[in-house]
């Protein structure tokens, strides 16, 4: 009767194996979002000034590139004509397409859309550099203050406004440092005067 012993070597190798598989895992873990981060970023509406892109696999000629949504954040698709994309997430736009295609021109259509640009957040009053600022995920009050040159010698560090893009009613609503700035914003920095 054979009996197979393994060798030393056979041994370290499936080791060492073993510990890059764990070691991979845990930075994969690392860098992925949290639960939290996905659904703020799931929950983004498009708007006006956003760039996106639209992609059906195997299906070039359904493929856009850079679409710059115009102030009535509509656009034109093959098939399927006008969108209305104005406040609508990326997996509602997925879903919109993919049910538009479904049956009429594809059995079952995997459609990606990217937001390659958000629209703009703009900062104004008592900083070095006022205007228009490209929008990043995970921007605060702070960081957008940073973007615009940092604060003006004169400017209050506490009376800091913002009025939000999605707010109807367009109201300013003094805020903090640390608050998160989303698409659209405008942020005004007043001045101190002590």
């Amino acid at each position: 009767m054979l009996s197979w012993t393994p060798s030393t070597a056979f041994l370290r190798l499936v080791g060492a194996i073993a510990f890059a598989l764990a070691a991979a895992s845990a930075a994969f873990a690392q860098n992925t979002p949290t639960g939290t981060q996905v659904s703020t970023l799931s929950n983004y509406r498009l708007g006006s000034g956003d760039v996106i892109s639209i992609q059906v696999l195997g299906e070039d000629d359904l493929k856009r590139e850079r679409i710059r949504l115009s102030d009535a954040a509509t656009i034109s698709y093959p098939i399927l004509g006008e969108i209305r994309l104005y406040g609508k997430t990326v997996a509602e736009l997925e879903t919109l397409i993919r049910e538009g295609l479904t049956g009429r021109y594809l059995v079952n259509p995997q459609v990606t859309v990217t937001i390659i640009e958000y629209r703009s957040f703009f900062i104004n009053g008592q900083v070095e550099k006022p205007g228009g600022y490209a929008y990043m995920p995970g921007l605060t009050v702070r960081k957008a203050v940073s973007l615009a040159g940092g604060f003006k010698e004169r400017a209050s560090k506490e009376k800091i406004f913002v009025i939000r893009d999605d707010d109807p009613s367009k109201a300013s609503k003094r805020v903090s440092q640390d608050e998160t700035v989303h698409p659209g914003d405008i942020i005004t920095v007043e001045e101190s005067f002590f």
